[in-house]
């Protein structure tokens, strides 16, 4: 008897960040992105083949106006990313570290109004010790009789980054261990013929090399999840941006960027003979959505949500006296600029402190001109922050500076740039942090370690015994971005109203807003 051959094709979008249509909400531009674009594409592949195998790898409600504006104004509707999700539908999906911005209400109405399983097998309920949202896994069935079991894991870092108060009641086990734990009772009990794991984390190591590409903080585990589970097929990664596809120690692994801009696809070959299937073949890949138009029966789904979001956001709240463009992101990390300064402003009036420490947190972050709306600040102020007000040392403090001075590098041609770690292999520029209310100066050319030369507060030298009260956002107040220094310190205070919303306050209460710049600190090569 001649075996049988057969393929499944597994598809996965990680980081979407709630992007559904194929628009740039600073700018209005039409742009690749969405998953109005991937639906499309989706919807062409199963065309070509029947046995096809959909994951969402997690970060799909925050990171745009729309998803700002259905949290904040429209969440008695029905939330649209998840019925986009269905819609195009999804087998299943994985919690990202994102998904718990706005707490956990959101997440079990997502999970009620879903047509498929969220999964997520390593964030514990405290009291039960199971599953938070009861499944880890699936197990299905494609057409073809091929039975795939797929793992949902995320990176357990998530207690570093996120609002206490939105993680509340549950536990974070280490994403490696109950990777490993729960591969073996998989293959034991239920028998896949293939293996995938879906893990909203990265790599820690190069795919090709092996070669440490960050801290080992257990943020991004792939590379030893693939090294060291055995029974793993197919790794799903995201959580880092980036695009890969690749095979480690026999695993094929993908990540596909971010906002839907692509996709990861693994086509699985299998032949059949009297021990069940096997698998002979595996091509990892990721697929541009450049050129590709957005379906517009999934993008009816979210019209009205959208159209109201759009709306908002062209709502003019205040105006600004001076320019807080931003022109370089480069020099407005290496000289104060007046939309720092203006962050820094907010951040100490809302927390009623007299220091306060800020980043630019993006390359795309364009500032402040004119007639202010909604789109400007949300477009400027990306992430859903709140603050926080730390009890710390001026010996933390010292750390702290030195921390965010290994952000600069002085180049073979003696100019000063921007060091590797801080843009490969995800950009951080977010880790580099300016300062208000201290008198500072990095100077570049000495020793890491040694680059701050001179710190002062109210005139005088800052006492490393010395406890100071700082303002932050809640990420760094956590130790986020490797500010060690910053964990576990008192907490004298907590503003709960995200930033952007705190930036439209301060409008709204001023009208006009002038710029400034009081020079307090110095990036200086030496």
């Amino acid at each position: 008897m001649e075996n049988h051959k057969t393929s499944i094709t597994v598809l996965e979008t990680s980081d979407i960040h709630g992007h559904i249509f194929p628009v740039l909400y600073g700018s209005k531009e039409t742009a690749a992105v969405g998953l109005g674009t991937i639906a499309t594409y989706i919807k062409n592949v199963r065309e070509q083949t029947g046995n096809v195998l959909v994951i969402d790898n997690g970060d799909l409600f925050q990171g745009t106006p729309l998803t700002y504006y259905y949290m904040k104004q429209a969440r008695h509707l029905p939330n649209p990313f998840i019925s986009v999700l269905n819609e195009i539908q999804y087998d299943a999906a994985v919690i990202g570290n994102h998904e718990f911005n706005y707490g956990l209400e959101p997440l079990h109405i997502a999970q009620k109004e879903a047509h498929f399983p969220l999964l997520c097998a390593n964030i514990l309920d405290k009291t039960t010790k199971k599953p938070f949202l009861g499944l880890p896994y699936i197990i299905k069935v494609m057409p073809n009789g091929v039975k795939v079991a797929v793992l949902g894991v995320t990176t357990h870092y998530i207690p570093n980054w996120e609002n206490p108060s939105h993680i509340e009641g549950l536990e974070f086990k280490d994403a490696l261990t109950s990777t490993d734990r729960w591969v073996s009772t998989i293959r034991k009990v239920e028998k896949p013929d293939v293996m995938i794991v879906s893990y909203h984390g990265g790599f820690e190591k190069d795919i090709q090399t092996g070669a440490l590409t960050e801290r080992q903080s257990g943020e991004n585990q792939g590379y030893q999840i693939c090294r060291d589970v055995k029974g793993i097929d197919v790794l799903l990664t995201g959580h880092q941006h980036r695009k890969l596809a690749g095979t480690i120690h026999g695993v094929s692994i993908v990540q596909p960027g971010m906002h839907g801009e692509s996709i990861g696809k693994v086509s699985i070959e299998l032949e059949q003979n009297h021990q069940g299937w096997t698998i002979m073949n595996k091509v990892p890949q990721v697929v541009s959505m450049t050129g590709i138009e957005a379906d517009r029966d999934v993008l009816s789904i979210a019209h009205p949500i959208e159209r109201e979001t759009q709306s908002w956001l062209d709502e003019p709240i205040g105006t600004i006296k001076g320019n807080m463009l931003i022109e370089d992101s480069f020099q407005a990390r290496l000289k104060e600029h007046p939309f720092i300064e203006f962050i820094q402003r907010v951040q100490m009036e809302a927390a009623d402190a007299s220091i306060s420490t800020t980043a630019l947190f993006s390359e795309s972050q364009r500032g402040l001109s004119g007639k202010v709306t909604m789109r400007d600040i949300v477009s400027n102020y990306i992430y859903p922050n709140t603050l926080t007000v730390l009890e710390i040392s001026g010996k933390d403090i010292r750390l702290a500076l030195e921390r965010s001075a290994t952000y600069f590098t002085i180049n073979p041609e003696g100019e000063m740039g921007v060091n590797p770690d801080f843009t490969i292999p995800k950009p951080q520029h977010y880790n580099y942090d300016m300062w208000e209310g201290i008198d500072y100066v990095l100077t570049i050319n000495q020793p890491i370690g040694e680059r701050v030369t001179s710190l002062l507060h109210n005139g005088f030298p800052v006492e490393e015994d010395k406890l100071y009260h700082v303002v932050m956002n809640h990420y760094r107040a956590g130790g986020g971005g490797d500010y060690t220094m910053f964990k576990n310190k008192p907490v004298i205070k907590q503003i709960q109203i995200d930033m952007t919303e705190l930036i439209a306050d301060y409008f709204l209460k001023y009208k006009t807003v002038h710029t400034s710049c009081n020079h307090n600190w110095k990036v200086v090569k030496g």
